[in-house]
């Protein structure tokens, strides 16, 4: 498993691209595997759509099995939202054999976070608001707990064309627990060619373009901005 970063090549890993120039079959979501084409030439490739993630295990599986060596790839690190979990739980399901290794990447949040400033700088939660998977309720109960706890929060899957409402409400829990005024930053599709920084704040970032390749990160009673740079304080003395 195998994590490709935010998608500009300078932000992969020499472990990463190792591990995929080492592998004789590439398995990954369509539209991840068109920002590694340097590295897969000549390389069989598995790829399929989105919500398809299931099949692409499977895929991998087999291959691997048949002794091939393997590279499922995922966005930002495998581990986080991405194909870890499942290609593991499958493999123990399966009872499978073959060595199997997780290859970190560097996170959307941790991406965001670098071209926004430093907003992630103390603790802070990274909640998924897309309810495929997981119950709006169960989401719903977890940005209040940390709108509570004056976590700073990165959005994963903020808003998709269908799913709407869901960070109107993340907005609206976090606005009963911090002013108007706290920092927003809205990074989307870092690293690629059409990236787009914003800096907000909770009571206007709404009104920002925001979509499936967007983080949001809200800050908390520390994040503030100082010369366009989006901070939360640690606490130093200065």
């Amino acid at each position: 498993m195998v994590g490709i970063g935010p998608g500009d090549p300078i932000d992969r890993t020499r472990r990463a691209e190792a591990a995929i120039i080492g592998s004789d079959v590439v398995v990954g979501y369509r539209q991840y595997l068109d920002l590694i084409a340097d590295l897969t030439m000549g390389k069989e490739i598995v790829s399929s759509g989105m919500t398809q993630e299931v099949e692409r295990c499977r895929a991998a599986l087999r291959h691997a099995a048949a002794g091939k060596t393997v590279a499922l790839v995922s966005s930002g690190d495998p581990g986080v939202y991405g194909m870890a979990g499942l290609a593991l739980e499958m493999a123990a399901g399966e009872d499978f054999q073959a060595t199997i290794e997780v290859i970190p990447g560097v996170t959307s949040a941790n991406a965001a976070a670098a071209r926004l400033g430093a907003p992630l700088m103390l603790d802070y939660a990274t909640i998924s608001l897309s309810d495929l998977l997981v119950s709006w309720a169960t989401i719903r109960t977890r940005l209040e707990a940390v709108a509570a706890a004056d976590l700073v929060v990165a959005l994963y899957n903020p808003r998709s064309r269908k799913r709407i409402r869901q960070l109107e409400e993340a907005a609206e829990i976090f606005r009963t627990h911090r002013p108007g005024a706290t920092p927003v930053g809205i990074a989307t599709a870092v690293g690629r060619r059409d990236e787009q920084i914003v800096l907000s704040d909770l009571d206007h970032f709404l009104n920002e373009p925001i979509g499936m390749r967007s983080m949001v990160i809200i800050g908390n009673s520390a994040s503030r901005t100082a010369c366009g740079w989006f901070i939360t304080s640690r606490g130093y003395r200065l």
